[in-house]
């Protein structure tokens, strides 16, 4: 069969993509060589618990038009994205906001706040930060730094802060109010009948196969063009060389409790527990289910045949990636999107509106 356009991804960016040329009277065919809709904002029910299999997805944003845009498809509910950090046995706010610093230093207003930060920073004496941990000290001082950002930075990295570049943290949002909402977005909530269930809304009317990988059936598909989802480096045969991923590992269990740890997202940023954070799902839908399901996030270094998370931008991989872009550029019937594609972390609003940029430029 001949189609206008082979996408290929079932994830957001393709989905967008493929609703949009749909739209237009478009012949589409989405592929995605895993068993399931959706990608990294897949979202599996067990218990009738929406689990979000490769974990948390928050959706914010301070766009009218993607919050419209989103709406289409799914109910979001009104849950604020409100983490605690847990630093041995102490416990506290994120952001770092009032609540954190009066529990750090027992103090109340922020003028107090100000004025412990501003001395730890100034008896630090840092000049140009060199590294990730110097940027962070003289952004937020020692005992924000030594409590919730240098274990946590270096399990999510897998080196120490000093080996990290200064740009990864350009700043800290230090925020002196009472608050402790994650995001500054206007708009905020998670799909009340999951991320899952979006794609399929979006992916109504088009053809879907799952469980095919691209490059096994590159020359046996017509289409006029390809909208490519997936490793911009892989699509090259890795010629020029294989950009670097953080990838995740996640030990998920069911708990014959009705409630963990109180709270969707508590971060553990000491370095001697072994991962990054404990999800408690059903807190994402302010789930009332007799049981409850946990998963434990486990940040580790991609290797081929890994799923690749987010890229490690630095100057190195930067580099390579132009590279790569340069060679996409002479792909005359081929457009690379998405996080993988454009090797760029992109949050879920942004991912949007890249691919709606695409269809605006090419339907």
């Amino acid at each position: 069969m001949k189609y206008d356009y082979l996408i290929v991804g079932a994830g957001l960016f393709g989905a967008v993509f493929a609703h949009e040329a749909h739209k237009k009277g478009k012949k589409c065919l989405v592929i995605d060589k895993r068993e399931h809709l959706a990608g990294n904002i897949y979202t599996e029910k067990i218990d009738d618990i929406d689990v979000h299999k490769y974990g948390a997805h928050i959706f914010h944003t301070s766009d009218k038009r993607i919050w419209q845009y989103v709406n289409q498809f799914a109910e979001f509910n009104n849950y604020i994205n409100s983490p605690v950090a847990i630093y041995g046995d102490e416990l506290y706010n994120l952001p770092f906001n009032m609540n954190t610093f009066s529990k750090m230093w027992g103090i109340k207003t922020p003028a107090e706040a100000k004025a412990v930060i501003e001395r730890q920073i100034a008896e630090l004496n840092i000049g140009e930060p060199k590294n990730l941990e110097e940027q962070a000290l003289k952004l937020a001082g020692k005992d924000v730094y030594e409590k919730l950002v240098k274990g946590y930075t270096q399990k999510q990295w897998g080196r120490e802060c000093k080996e990290l570049p200064a740009f990864i943290i350009k700043r800290l949002p230090l925020r002196f109010t009472y608050d402790n909402n994650y995001f500054n977005d206007r708009y905020q909530g998670i799909p009340v009948e999951g991320y899952t269930k979006m794609i399929e809304n979006m992916l109504k009317g088009i053809e879907v196969k799952l469980s095919v990988d691209y490059f096994d059936i590159k020359n046996q598909i017509d289409a006029d063009k390809i909208i490519y989802t997936g490793m911009i480096d892989r699509f090259f045969d890795y010629k020029l060389g294989v950009l670097e991923y953080r990838s995740v590992r996640f030990e998920t269990e069911k708990l014959d409790m009705e409630n963990y740890q109180g709270n969707a997202v508590v971060n553990y940023t000491s370095a001697d527990v072994p991962y990054t954070r404990i999800i408690e799902h059903k807190h994402f839908n302010f789930g009332k289910q007799p049981v409850t399901i946990i998963s434990r996030e486990y940040s580790s270094e991609w290797k081929k045949g890994d799923e690749p998370y987010y890229p490690v931008n630095n100057e190195k991989n930067d580099s390579l990636y132009r590279q790569y872009e340069e060679l996409a550029k002479n792909e005359k019937n081929v457009l690379f999107g998405g996080r993988l594609g454009q090797y760029k972390y992109y949050d879920m609003d942004k991912v949007i509106a890249a691919a709606l940029e695409m269809c605006d430029n090419e339907l």
